[in-house]
């Protein structure tokens, strides 16, 4: 992203601008209150009544046109959102995504135009075996994100933490990246291979991408 950026002349969201730093010198970034604490709350009970609803399904692997369920290597449900008929809740989450959506394309002219995003509940005992979310014939998703849902009182023995793949100069370095709730973990989808380790109690998150045309 280096070479895209060039700072223009508005006002900078300082959030933002440490997103995009992080982004261009790491492939990756980390922040913690992404959205406030009451928000994050209602977006996990949201969840979780969609869950109680059984609107859920079994996550799979592979593209759309090819995908497999496989609970070895994934073990999460998931539910897909509509930004056409979100609810209140989920406009909110869409509203603080899309203005950063907005800044990184006026920033870093991204050529961000869709973005794709599902609720996931991991129930104790799973997670996601490495992988990538680049699809071999699809190189549309630019940026993976992860916003968490976990309850303020998640600690490193609940588990579940995401696993980040660095590939530098020397030998490839393992970021470990706890599921506290109201954190987001944004990084190059093509880049960086990661992996869900397995969490000790149900583990929320909303997941997606941003992706190009």
């Amino acid at each position: 992203m280096a070479e895209l950026y060039r700072e223009m002349d508005f006002e900078l969201d300082p959030l933002f601008e440490t997103i995009i730093s992080d982004l261009m010198t790491q492939d990756y970034s980390i922040v913690d209150h992404f959205i406030d604490p009451k928000t994050v709350s209602l977006l996990r009970h949201s969840l979780l009544a969609h869950f109680e609803e059984d609107r859920f399904k079994k996550a799979a692997i592979g593209s759309k046109t090819n995908e497999v369920i496989a609970a070895a290597i994934r073990g999460d449900y998931i539910l897909w959102i509509d930004e056409r008929i979100q609810t209140h809740v989920e406009n909110l989450f869409f509203k603080r995504l899309n203005d950063l959506v907005a800044y990184l394309n006026r920033t870093c002219f991204l050529g961000i135009l869709q973005t794709e995003f599902h609720y996931a509940l991991y129930p104790p005992g799973t997670g996601y075996k490495r992988h990538l979310d680049s699809f071999q014939n699809d190189h549309k998703r630019k940026l993976s994100i992860a916003f968490y849902l976990n309850p303020e009182d998640w600690t490193e023995t609940d588990g579940g933490a995401l696993a980040l793949y660095i590939k530098g100069a020397g030998e490839e370095q393992t970021v470990l990246v706890p599921p506290v709730g109201g954190r987001m973990v944004i990084f190059e989808s093509q880049k960086i291979p990661h992996e869900v380790l397995k969490a000790n109690r149900d583990r929320l998150s909303i997941t997606g991408w941003l992706k190009t045309s």
